[in-house]
């Protein structure tokens, strides 16, 4: 008795193998089926969005959400980790949260209905609050989740119905294949393997065009989205004024040394931070600013009303408060605008107000001395113009904020639309309650471009070059230090003038080993440039910058 019951142990134990792994292919086409709702999900949307609301997409509307919320040291780390590149890894990640959530919400609709179709309700629900609770959300922005959560959970009952009816039959042909007549509920064998098949294409035929349903229309819906956007050809026909103005650049301005910045940054190496997950698109033909507040009168002006207030330009380097000690996020254009303060006069600010609220069109916001907008002796302007050629999208168009010696957190705003004259003591910017200063002057400081870390250099004459800024005050001079040597000046271009970084270099010897190359600045006041390291928030960072450099 004991010999023959081995074999049908063993037949049990092959029963539940075979069994535990039919339960793991049917929960992976359960997931399957998930991220296909999910794409449907996401197409829907966006098709509603090309024809409703093109301001209701939810990967970005969670997008910025998501932005908002981050805390303070992961901003930081995604701006220095990944520059220019940040918000595509932000969507990527999400791209990866979104597949791993819509995989788990098929295995849920498959084991217990309907807790998938929750799921991506309440998905539907999340993106709809994001995109409703953003500034300047359209009356038809709530359509585009409302109609993805829709085509997604339908596709989801659907797709998970056939699989649960396939994963059933094949049950049923298990169980009447093990006897020999009929199985347990009267199916025969051929007839339990025949309605098999036709579930399983079922399920594979209903998957097959879903998915590929969700790519056409999600890829062709954001893909004739961008060729109807019509702001890229606005931009290109715009025709600026000539400026009334027009910037002197000495000679010696630009010293032309190889690796070293150029005195000009061109518009597509500019950097960018800022807060929005999409560029905004603003048509200057309904573009509008807004100067209310503690004022003696609300303005409101066109961009053709700006722009008739007659333009300058203005040479101005810009520096982000993310910069690092040897960073690269500061740049010098030449720009093209109006006085703020030319602005403010026409509303008339009252007395007691010391701060302006800027707002853009997405709902960023900064908070910016008053005083430091209606200074006679401060080229602070809002700028339509950059290097020669209207604003770029990414940089504000058609209009922005420039204010020198300002950290652009508290002052460059882009696609303005708002001046609130306001209080310090009333208003708070986005970025205040994060962590950062309410008020950020920028901390003059210097950057070694060349040698750089990691690029050997060859024994004998060499130059060490770079950049130093101390926007409103100027430069005096630029020291530097090999190894534990003296200071040695370097030779400073002509400043273009106080707002504009200058450029320096210094001819050096040498010699074969390793060498530290030190770099300090002193400012028109006869400040030094502080030593000791500081992080960039709250208002930030100092130091000065140390090149470990090779020499062979």
């Amino acid at each position: 008795m004991a010999r023959s019951a081995r074999p049908h142990a063993r037949e049990q134990a092959g029963d539940a193998t075979a069994a535990g792994a039919s339960r793991r292919r049917f929960r992976i086409w359960a997931a399957v089926s998930g991220v296909i709702a999910a794409g449907v999900f996401l197409a829907a949307a966006e098709l509603a969005a090309l024809l409703a609301a093109r301001d209701g997409s939810p990967i970005l509307a969670v997008g910025a959400f998501v932005i908002d919320i981050v805390p303070q040291p992961v901003k930081e780390f995604a701006i220095a980790a990944f520059g220019a590149y940040d918000k595509v890894v932000l969507l990527g990640s999400l791209g990866i949260a979104v597949l791993v959530a819509s995989a788990v919400a098929g295995v849920l609709q498959f084991a217990r209905p309907p807790l998938g179709s929750v799921a991506l309700g309440i998905a539907g629900a999340l993106s709809l609050a994001a995109i409703v609770t953003r500034a300047g959300a359209t009356p038809l922005a709530w359509v585009p989740p409302v109609v993805g959560a829709a085509a997604g959970i339908v596709i989801l009952e659907l797709l998970v119905r056939r699989l649960r009816a396939w994963a059933g039959d094949v049950r049923t042909a298990d169980a009447a294949a093990s006897v020999t007549d009929t199985a347990p509920d009267g199916v025969a064998p051929d007839e339990a393997t025949a309605r098999t098949g036709v579930d399983r294409r079922g399920f594979f035929a209903l998957a097959g065009i879903a998915a590929a349903s969700a790519f056409v229309v999600g890829v062709g819906s954001r893909v004739v989205a961008a060729a109807t956007s019509s702001i890229d050809a606005i931009r290109e026909a715009l025709r600026l004024p000539a400026p009334r103005s027009t910037v002197t650049v000495p000679t010696g301005a630009e010293l032309d040394l190889p690796g070293l910045t150029p005195l000009y940054t061109p518009n597509a190496d500019f950097y960018r931070v800022d807060t929005a997950l999409t560029v905004p698109e603003v048509d200057p033909a309904t573009w509008r600013l807004v100067i209310d507040g503690l004022v003696g009168r609300r303005v409101e002006l066109t961009f053709d009303q700006l722009v008739g207030m007659g333009l300058d330009e203005y040479s101005i380097t810009l520096t982000c408060v993310s910069n690092e000690v040897g960073g690269d996020l500061l740049g010098t254009a030449k720009w093209v605008g109006v006085p703020i303060r030319d602005v403010l006069a026409l509303a008339g600010p009252q007395s007691g107000a010391d701060m302006v609220l800027s707002r853009s069109v997405d709902g960023f916001t900064a908070s910016t001395p008053l005083d430091a907008l209606t200074d006679p002796g401060r080229d602070a302007i809002l700028a339509v113009g950059m290097n020669g050629e209207p604003l770029p999208l990414e940089h504000g168009f058609p209009v922005r904020m420039v204010v020198p010696g300002l950290y652009g957190y508290v002052s460059a705003t882009k696609w303005l639309t708002e001046l609130k004259v306001t209080t310090f003591a009333a208003d708070e910017a986005y970025w205040t309650p994060r962590g950062y200063s309410a008020e950020a002057p920028i901390k003059f400081s210097s950057r070694i471009d060349t040698p750089r870390s990691g690029t050997p250099v060859a024994a004998g004459s060499a130059v060490i070059a770079g950049v130093a800024w101390a926007q409103t005050v100027g430069i005096e001079r630029v020291e530097v230090r090999i190894d534990d040597g003296d200071w040695e000046p370097a030779t400073l271009s002509a400043p273009v003038n106080v707002d504009t970084w200058v450029q320096w270099y210094l001819e050096w010897e040498a010699t074969p080993g390793t060498h530290y190359v030190t770099a300090r600045a002193v400012n028109r006041d006869g400040e030094l440039q502080v030593e000791e390291r500081a992080p960039i928030a709250p208002d930030g960072s100092t130091g000065w910058q140390r090149v470990l450099v090779t020499v062979t």
